[in-house]
């Protein structure tokens, strides 16, 4: 597909309807370099101009501002204090100690905020860098192993795999092919390199995967190992299920189209979870995925981007339809998928012992954010070990982080920094480790309320709620976002808060434990005063009535608010999650 016109005419949509502005962009801008050079020489800005806004997405950054000085700046007849946030590429969040340090020295040096930003796509971002730091950013980063290629924009992005440390053997073979699918899924131009890295500069002549114009939007990828759910694989386009025999990884099944972003007010949006294509076995893997992509390359909708999606490609075309492309360009049948099952969806805080005699250590940080705080020195704690750690470092997509490989001889000495540096608080009740936040308000430019300065004090609230109803050790998936775009994953939560505006959410229940099922809406742009009250009463009927199981735990609350009717089971979102 080496142009619109080609891409017209292989198009499953109405080859006459008219191109969404993002799709001009594209194919205009010499596969991904548009003028971004030009803006960067431009000191007039601290921000980039007119197509660059969007093209430096896929270079792995977004144009944001503070926006609690924003109004005072315009008093002052100052642009915004444009800056950039930058997004690693990091396929299973793993990073080694050299590089921990690398990144810390530039996040204190260079940044307006000083912290690392664990995030929900398991990898890490800068917030707030200056433009004349943009350039020695990505050279820094380059020059201890990182990227920050296509964790933006129309592409496959940060490819998630399931960070578990505890199958030790069976995590090295997900991972390996989490980096396999993200170096394979990359745009092949030499536009990063070019710009960035003062690479020699190269024609671009095709995109033999992603095409000229690219994807029709964003693209998530996950490989994961049952029965840890902690990717979220429901909220992502495709998902590589492992299967394995003995320890050893055999194939995967293959699970296309989830997605949880929406847009208020518009019910031909919705979240939905990935349909369950069959098994392949591992050699398949590569092929498959290149293919997946292609067929939502070509049939994805590039007309209304707010239905681009894979998961409406799914839901236009049929799933057996998509599947059969799918098969057909891979040359691969899939074959009937294997059992598993989801059982664990958090992060194991604490230690563990891996099969391979190496200790692990997973702290929890709160919304991810890594900085020092007056009582919590995380970010010279997580300096500190990286100092002495002899293993690496697993960021999660909860948004925490594991020191993993870790002997046994240097176990209580890591435990010493992490306990003085408030990276190990056991105070931190059940409730806090399961609930989470996007980063939203200052920077996000999307954002619509309070998220990640939120939520702190909301868990506070909730943990009351649960302590009235003599239920203080118990805890639920409890998720909030500032806005609909799905960053925080709300939509898989059994309590997931939406941004609506200024201290106003959509409040949506029934997701449940293992992150298979989707919220539906129980109030509509309330404040706390409204939902607070209504929680409280739901989780005292909860704490009531809720069942015993067969394995002698509780009803989730999920669970018990579809049982009891107060909300209706989502099964099929295109046409349950508005009705």
């Amino acid at each position: 597909m080496s142009n619109n016109s080609e891409f017209k005419k292989n198009s499953k949509h109405d080859p006459d309807a008219k191109f969404a502005d993002n799709e001009r962009l594209k194919t205009q801008s010499n596969f991904l370099r548009g003028t971004i050079e030009a803006d960067l020489d431009d000191q007039l800005t601290g921000g980039f101009t007119a197509d660059n806004f969007q093209l430096i997405r896929f270079h792995g950054m977004y144009q944001q501002d503070d926006r609690d000085i924003r109004s005072e700046r315009a008093k002052q007849k100052l642009e915004p204090l444009h800056n950039v946030m930058l997004r690693a590429r990091m396929p299973g969040g793993v990073i080694k100690p050299h590089q921990w340090l690398a990144i810390d020295k530039f996040a204190e040096d260079k940044t307006m905020y000083g912290s690392i930003r664990l995030t929900t796509r398991q990898t890490f971002q800068f917030h707030g860098v200056l433009k004349p730091n943009i350039k020695g950013m990505h050279q820094l980063l380059n020059s201890v192993g990182i990227d920050s290629i296509a964790t933006a924009g129309d592409v496959n992005r940060n490819v998630l795999c399931t960070a578990n440390p505890v199958q030790s053997e069976l995590h090295q073979e997900a991972y390996e092919w989490a980096t396999k699918i993200s170096e394979h899924l990359l745009p092949k131009t030499r536009a990063y390199a070019e710009i960035w890295l003062n690479g020699e500069k190269s024609e671009t002549t095709e995109e033999p995967i992603l095409g000229s114009t690219y994807l029709p939007r964003k693209f998530k990828t996950t490989v994961t190992i049952p029965p840890d759910n902690e990717v979220d694989i429901h909220a992502n386009d495709l998902n590589f299920v492992a299967i394995a025999e003995n320890g050893k990884l055999i194939g995967f099944n293959v699970l296309v189209g989830g997605g949880l972003a929406m847009t208020h007010g518009d019910v031909n949006t919705y979240p939905r979870k990935a349909d369950d294509f069959g098994f392949i076995p591992a050699e398949h893997t590569l092929a498959v995925a290149e293919h997946v992509v292609s067929v939502q390359r070509d049939w994805g909708n590039r007309s209304n981007r707010k239905n681009a999606k894979t998961k409406y490609t799914l839901d236009s075309f049929g799933v057996e339809s998509f599947k059969a492309e799918v098969e057909k360009r891979a040359g691969v049948k899939f074959e009937p998928s294997r059992p598993y099952a989801f059982t664990h969806r958090g992060d194991r805080i604490g230690w563990v012992d891996g099969i391979d005699g190496k200790h692990h250590l997973t702290v929890f940080i709160q919304n991810g954010r890594i900085l020092d705080y007056p009582d919590k020195a995380l970010k010279t704690g997580c300096r500190k070990i990286a100092e002495i750690h002899q293993g690496d470092f697993r960021m999660t997509a909860n948004q925490n982080l594991i020191i993993a490989g870790v002997p046994a001889e240097q176990k209580a000495e890591i435990e010493k920094i992490a306990r003085e540096h408030g990276l190990i608080d056991d105070s931190n009740s059940e409730q806090r480790k399961n609930s989470m936040a996007c980063v939203s308000l200052p920077t996000c430019p999307l954002a619509m309320a309070e998220a990640e300065r939120y939520l702190p004090s909301l868990i506070e609230k909730t943990e009351a709620i649960l302590a009235k109803h003599d239920i203080a050790n118990d805890d639920i998936i409890l998720r909030v976002v500032g806005c609909p775009n799905g960053c925080g994953r709300a939509m898989l939560a059994e309590i997931g808060l939406v941004g609506k505006g200024p201290g106003k959410y959509n409040v949506y229940l029934g997701g449940n434990r293992e992150g298979t099922r989707v919220p539906k809406l129980y109030l509509d742009n309330v404040g706390e005063d409204v939902y607070l009250p209504a929680l409280d009463e739901l989780i005292g009927a909860w704490a009531k009535e809720r069942l015993t199981l067969e394995n002698n735990e509780h009803e989730c609350f999920g669970d018990f608010v579809i049982r009891k009717e107060i909300v209706a089971e989502v099964k099929v979102s295109k046409t349950d999650f508005h009705a």
